[in-house]
């Protein structure tokens, strides 16, 4: 007994497994985290120092490269980059083969790096190396602002620090952080006249702070062992850090011959300040705190930014009055969006489904069983993705959509044959059904094996590409495989208990009767059309090869691509100003940038966040950083100017002509994590050893080529430029003669114009730094060192500049290496019409041209679209054999293959062509639609090969007239499952909002590519099924007694 009449018999056990299926992916469903996307980018690990006051060549050489040089021979390291700025901090990022353990990872670094600790300058050492095994990217900054004025910056920044930071980085998922703002310090402000006046240099005051602050245990009156008539035990206390200025300012540093007291506040004022005074935060040039978010690796992006709002949300109970909280950036509100978008089109594509199933179908009866297959399987593809380990992500969405047209074949092809033999047989349902899958058992099985090996290959390719790949090769070949077990056991036996005989006199609507006489004179004009094709079958195989080779040269000269940009709901904007520009100018720089969007996109945008003192490029008081934040889709209305990309390209324009800054507006990529903006990332390396100097003019050179190229736009280093730099000569032998000593004078310099760590404090529940500096007016420029002095071994004091003075150099602001080169990051992208792959293109042309010595290696996401645009190419050579393969198998033939794989051009000219028309990249969406196209563009074939084979196989059939009854049996099926397919997919291919830009590029392939595999497949695989059998000389060889009897009587063409 067969699997089918099994269940025919027993139709309430189908349903048992049905309902049980249904369950287990409602609940899987419930269970499935939610995300944008899967785990695209690389697991990078991120290494993060401090050295105060060093110079950008200084890091790089004392922390970076002992640090780097002991990186190298980690497991799965693809590629590793370094920056040191000019503030003294330092980075560090490796990143790993996609598929590597961020947690193994992460040891391994710390492990090489208690190498190289005993290298590191001890106040490197003792400050720390923050690790992280973040995704590189924000996935949101959150911000508080006094809506009243009456908390500045730092006052903000402190409530951020204290109340705030602490709760959100310990919620699970988080990875790292960045604070755009600074908790309270201590700022003492020396004045280095009155601190002359009174023979006091700098490191006297911070003597005095650090023994008078502090905070120790000093026993107990009692204390064991005590006396043996001891009545007590007395705890003491008392001798504490100091907490207010107040009691700072009257720390007394030092004491007159007269007995006269000299008190801090005699030398200087102090304050409660910022303890940093950079990055600034802003929101529509409004001062705020701010806080940046990067998701750990492998983290439910959904699940923490819910838990950020909801402690925000709890927090903000506790917050001073006229205080309040906002977020400039969220991915998470474009994720869900983006999902709903795409579940919306998941349920229109059903109803759609449905509708089509109800006109060929012309039965509410008929419809029910396929139309009740379609949630099964859906459901249980859901259960086999949550036992994968799979999100539910926008992916495995449109898989799910994609996967709607293919599963609901195998219904239409089950109910579609079983009236046919109820009409043809007059039988019983139950016992039409049960001939139906006797006759089409076979077909189901191979079209679920050819669905399958055409995406089984995807699921084994590497890197980010092999992600996406895997997401959709599971999420469809799991449906596949539901579909063809759900129709072979659950669709017959609702065949058998809901299907009717048709009445003899059964009467349709005027709607039906016009489609059916429509339909009939059609199906007439293909068989005659079909007929002539056979006729002229040498003429036909020449139009295929025509159609073959025009297929094949739209399809070469389709723009590469990895990933389509996408609208995420925010503009990015970079400032760099001139060097040595002060925060200052940056701010009014910052204000401009501001007031563009407010006044002149109002219309499309919620607000502004910038930040001073920190950009892409790196950190400096010359650097900003800004988000704009756009309202949501639907707010926006579906103009054209509405879109992300037309405001980035407005403000581009708007925003270029401030002077004296070089100003960016960019969208982010469409996977965050993969870089910072959208277009190329390239790394120009100096491999032979060239000085600085010549290194810089290659850089130069290559940028001047690209600013020239129109095909390029906003071609720009990814850094910061040479800055003049105050480098100070010591004469050491003068400081030895008047005995002032070398370390007295550094750390008189190092006080004055930076600032010294004289200890720590308490203040709401939270250790704080007391910091010592020169005041603002002594140490505005190099004039002002007159006026700092240091004692020498007489006691006297000595004006440094008796022995210091300087001179002025430029020197970097930012010094970068990758994979162990000094290095210079580009970015860019093409120009509108340009595909990044072309642009990519171009600029490697460039690069070779700079001579020897220069090279160059791509990063980012650019790293990860070069290493997959090898494989495409590879993937489809696999499937199409694969199919070949499996066909073989299941035909026991090599030449009825033939028949079958001749389809697949037919396929990919239509999917090319539409893509090219509407100005689509041959990207990843685009493979995968194109394979989605050449599995239904073989199942169409399978299905008319099939029957024909039987015909034929009875030997009272010529190979021509088995032909022409099979294209005449199947072209309802295929026409109703095809254009089933095609309008479920059609919302994809006009989507509009969140996620757009990929649904219309899967859409567009599959749409065009099904349409033309479908209307000229109809026509071809009756010639190709004669000429290669005819061409193989094959044989009538009946295979199975059950098809030969019950085909043997039917005739017709």
């Amino acid at each position: 007994m067969s699997l089918s009449r099994f269940f025919i018999d027993r139709p309430i056990f189908a349903w048992v497994i049905a309902i049980l299926v249904s369950l287990i992916g409602t609940i899987s469903i419930i269970s499935l985290p939610i995300a944008q996307w899967p785990s695209i980018a690389p697991p990078p690990i991120t290494l993060s120092f401090t050295y105060p006051g060093a110079t950008a060549d200084t890091v790089q050489r004392t922390v970076v490269d002992p640090i780097s040089q002991n990186l190298y021979g980690l497991d799965n390291l693809e590629y590793i980059s370094t920056s040191a700025n000019a503030d003294g901090t330092a980075l560090v990022t490796l990143t790993f083969a996609q598929g590597t353990s961020p947690d193994i990872a992460q040891v391994q670094v710390l492990n090489r790096i208690d190498v190289a600790r005993s290298l590191l300058p001890s106040t490197v050492a003792l400050q720390g190396i923050r690790i992280s095994k973040s995704n590189k990217s924000y996935m949101m900054f959150f911000a508080v602002q006094s809506s009243d004025q009456s908390m500045d910056e730092g006052a903000l920044g402190d409530l951020l620090a204290s109340d705030i930071q602490n709760p959100v980085t310990r919620l699970n998922g988080l990875g790292d952080y960045t604070a755009f703002s600074s908790e309270y310090a201590m700022r003492v402000w020396l004045d280095p006249d009155k601190l002359h006046d009174y023979q006091l240099n700098a490191t006297d005051v911070m003597n005095e702070i650090g023994s008078q602050n502090s905070e120790q245990p000093l026993g107990e009156f009692g204390k064991l062992p005590a006396l043996p008539n001891q009545r007590s035990d007395i705890y003491t206390g008392g001798v504490r850090r100091l907490v207010t200025p107040e009691e700072f300012q009257n720390i007394v540093v030092k004491t007159q011959v007269n007995g006269a007291r000299i008190r801090l506040k005699d030398v200087a004022r102090v304050e409660l300040g910022p303890m940093t005074y950079q990055p600034i935060g802003m929101i529509n040039n409004q001062p705020v705190a701010a806080f940046g978010v990067k998701l750990a690796s492998g983290a439910n992006q959904l699940a923490l930014s819910k838990d950020i709002h909801n402690k925000i949300a709890e927090l903000s109970k506790y917050f001073p009055a006229n205080t309040t909280y906002l977020y400039p950036q969220d991915t998470s509100t474009y994720i869900i969006e983006s999902m709903e978008e795409v579940v919306e089109t998941l349920v229109i594509a059903i109803l759609l489904v449905i509708v089509v199933m109800y006109v060929f179908l012309q039965n509410f009866r008929a419809t029910f069983v396929p139309a009740i297959a379609v949630p099964v399987v859906l459901l249980g593809t859901f259960a086999i993705l949550f036992f994968a380990g799979f999100s539910i992500n926008t992916l495995t969405m449109l898989a799910m959509v994609l996967a709607i047209g293919l599963l609901v074949d195998d219904a239409i092809v089950v109910v579609e044959n079983v009236e046919r033999v109820m009409e043809e047989e007059h039988c019983s349902p139950k016992k039409a059904t049960q001939i139906s899958m006797d006759q089409i058992s076979g077909a189901l099985v191979g079209i679920a094996l050819v669905l399958s090996i055409v995406f089984i290959p995807m699921a084994f390719f590497s890197g980010s590409a092999g992600v996406v790949y895997r997401q959709f090769s599971i999420s469809i070949v799991a449906a596949m495989a539901l579909s063809v077990v759900i129709a072979l056991i659950f669709t017959p036996a609702l065949c058998a208990t809901v299907l009717k005989p048709k009445e003899k006199k059964e009467q349709h609507g005027w709607f039906f009767t016009k489609f059916n006489n429509g339909f009939d004179k059609m199906v007439d004009g293909y068989i005659r059309g079909v007929k002539h094709m056979i006729h002229h079958s040498r003429i036909t195989m020449i139009i295929y090869v025509f159609i073959t080779v025009a297929g094949l040269c739209v399809f070469y000269i389709l723009p590469e691509g990895f990933l389509p940009d996408e609208d995420q709901g925010v503009v990015y904007m970079q400032a760099t100003l001139s060097p040595g520009s002060s925060a200052a100018m940056t701010s009014n720089v910052t204000r401009k940038m501001t007031d563009y969007f407010v006044k002149h996109e109002n219309k499309y945008i919620k607000f502004v966040f910038t930040a001073i003192g920190f950009n892409f490029g790196g950190q400096a008081q010359s650097a900003a950083f800004g988000v704009a934040r756009l309202k949501e889709f639907d707010e926006r209305g579906s103009d054209s100017r509405a879109t992300a990309q037309a405001i980035a390209t407005r403000a581009m324009h708007a925003l270029s002509s401030i002077p004296g800054a070089n100003v960016l507006a960019f969208l982010p990529p469409p996977v965050m994590d993969l870089g910072s903006s959208t277009g190329f990332d390239f790394e120009l390396q100096n491999r032979g050893h060239l000085d600085t100097i010549t290194f810089m003019k290659a850089r130069d050179a290559l940028l001047k080529k690209a600013s020239a190229d129109h095909r390029l736009v906003a071609v720009r280093p990814n850094g910061l430029p040479i800055a003049p730099q105050y480098y100070f000569n010591i004469d050491r032998d003068k400081a030895h003669a008047q005995g002032v000593s070398i370390d007295s004078i550094n750390q008189t310099l190092s006080i004055a114009l930076g600032s010294s760590d004289a200890g720590l404090f308490n203040l709401r529940d939270r250790v704080k730094h007391v910091f010592v500096q020169g005041d603002v007016k002594s140490r505005m420029k190099p004039d002002d060192l007159r006026r700092w002095f240091v004692r020498n071994n007489n006691g006297k004091m000595v004006p440094l500049t008796s022995f210091v003075d300087g001179e002025w150099k430029m020197a970097p602001q930012k010094v970068e290496t990758y994979n162990g080169y000094p290095s210079f990051e580009i970015m860019g992208q093409g120009a509108p019409g340009i595909s990044n792959g072309t642009a990519m293109k171009i600029i490697e042309g460039y690069a070779n041209e700079l001579g020897k010595g220069i090279g160059y290696e791509w990063t980012g996401m650019s790293y990860e679209q070069e290493k997959s645009s090898g494989q495409a190419g590879k993937l489809y050579a696999v499937s199409i054999l694969a199919v070949f393969l499996s066909l073989a198998a299941l035909y026991e033939s090599w030449a009825i293959p033939f028949s079958v794989i001749l389809v697949v051009p037919l396929g990919i000219i239509g999917a090319a062509a539409a893509v090219y028309l509407r100005g689509i990249d041959n990207d990843i969406y685009f493979q995968v639609g194109l394979l989605t196209t050449v599995g239904l563009a073989a199942k169409n074939a399978i299905l008319i090969v099939e029957f024909a084979k039987e015909h034929y196989d009875t030997g009272t059939k010529t190979l021509e007239e088995s032909a022409i009854m099979a294209a005449r049996e199947r072209i309802r099926p295929i026409l109703m499952t095809s254009l089933a397919f095609v309008i479920g997919t059609v919302p994809l291919a006009i989507a509009k909002g969140a996620g757009a830009a990929s649904h219309v590029a899967i859409g567009t392939s599959v749409v065009g590519g099904v349409i033309t595999a479908t209307l000229l497949a109809l026509y071809f695989v009756p010639v190709f099924f004669i000429v290669v059998l005819g061409l193989f000389k094959v044989r009538p060889h009946p295979l199975n007694n059950k098809n030969v009897d019950a085909t043997a009587g039917q005739t017709g063409e």
